[in-house]
């Protein structure tokens, strides 16, 4: 692993941001929230479209917060770091549909041509941001991704994902000897399959997904779901009901996901960073509020510092309200940075108001059966 020299230190401040224009010109076809066309379907845009994440963009430009951090517009993946991950057969599809007008890359994940080049670069995006931090570049960095990539596995593509755009990073990052022990936390409202599946048998790696219960996958994220072989004890699920506010949330950081991620001590923190369970989110039944999100990444910010000398990477994944978003992506990014620019939240005090945003008593139940069984299991 890269260690950094005495004068060699990174100033606490700096952040990295990681953007390229060829990421939202991505068209997964006219199919709003299905995964392709049919007969009584009138066309409309997907769902997972680029507002969201332009949109976020140019709130970071206008609110100025954007020139307080790094911006680096990196380079493609190429297939030789893609392979890291994908496999040649899956690769070898995604080209041959790519030149065709496009296609399904598996389980909804529509491309139309040119979409490839976009996922080439949104992969593009998290290898140079994982490699800028744990080479010293700059402190901590979001990479602002699209198309997603946490559902993507290794032969398929899932969910809007066509590539799996952190285990491509973490696999290029450990094949170069950058870094041995990384955590993965996935807070996007649907399960963290991709980064499951990638690590599952390796002790290295720790993947935590706390997301809605019974959305997508609707084979994978239960609890029960702890990894294999050396892996076990490296994979944790936290499929929390339908209608968890931010009681439920802050609860579950509390009590066991900030415990078990510190309890591995890894080298390097990354957050698969979905808005999707905000509460204005089309694909989600959760109630988070943008202050949610500043407080979730501050949390795990100063958890890096004590246990990774502030290493930390956030990757955009989900989130499909193309008008919240943005306010949920720039309270995050300013928590990252340790900025003092804000974007007032209309909504925000709104949200955290509704009913049952507080810790409900099954919830807590819940949650506390978990960590009770998780420590039994790992003795943490």
């Amino acid at each position: 692993m890269v260690k950094l020299a005495a004068d060699d230190a990174v100033p606490a401040s700096s952040t990295g941001f990681y953007w390229h224009e060829r990421c939202f010109w991505h068209d997964p076809g006219a199919i709003g929230v299905f995964s392709s066309l049919a007969e009584f379907q009138q066309p409309q845009a997907a769902s997972e479209s680029p507002e969201s994440k332009r949109r976020l963009k140019n709130l970071l430009e206008v609110s100025g917060l954007i020139d307080e951090l790094v911006v680096t517009k990196p380079r493609p993946a190429c297939r030789e770091e893609l392979e890291y991950f994908h496999t040649s057969r899956y690769l070898d599809e995604l080209e041959r549909g790519d030149r065709y007008g496009g296609g399904d890359a598996g389980d909804c994940a529509p491309y139309t041509a040119g979409s490839l080049l976009a996922a080439k670069q949104s992969a593009g995006l998290a290898i140079a941001a994982v490699g800028d931090v744990v080479c010293g570049k700059c402190r901590n960095a979001y990479a602002l991704c699209r198309p997603p990539g946490h559902h993507a596995e290794a032969d398929c593509g899932r969910g809007f994902c066509l590539l799996g755009n952190i285990p491509v990073a973490i696999k290029c990052a450990r094949a170069r000897g950058l870094v041995n022990r990384v955590a993965v936390l996935d807070w996007d409202v649907h399960h963290g399959n991709g980064s499951q599946s990638a690590f599952y048998q390796n002790p290295d790696v720790f993947t935590v997904s706390i997301h809605q219960a019974g959305n997508y996958p609707l084979e994978t994220g239960t609890f029960a779901e702890q990894g294999e072989g050396a892996g076990c004890g490296t994979n944790l699920n936290l499929p929390l009901p339908p209608g968890c506010g931010i009681g439920a949330y802050r609860y579950s950081m509390q009590q066991l996901v900030l415990p078990a991620l510190e309890a591995f001590q890894p080298d390097l923190i990354i957050v698969a960073c979905g808005y999707d369970a905000c509460g204005k989110d089309p694909l989600g039944s959760m109630l988070l509020n943008s202050s949610a999100y500043a407080e979730m990444t501050g949390q795990v910010k100063a958890l890096a510092e004590r246990v990774c000398n502030g290493r930390l990477v956030m990757v955009h994944e989900g989130g499909y309200s193309e008008g919240y978003v943005p306010l949920c992506g720039h309270a995050a990014i300013s928590a990252l940075s340790g900025s003092n620019t804000r974007v007032p939240d209309p909504q925000d005090a709104e949200i955290a108001a509704w009913g049952y945003q507080e810790l409900q008593p099954h919830q807590r139940v819940l949650i506390d059966g978990w960590r009770s069984d998780w420590c039994g299991a790992t003795g943490g």
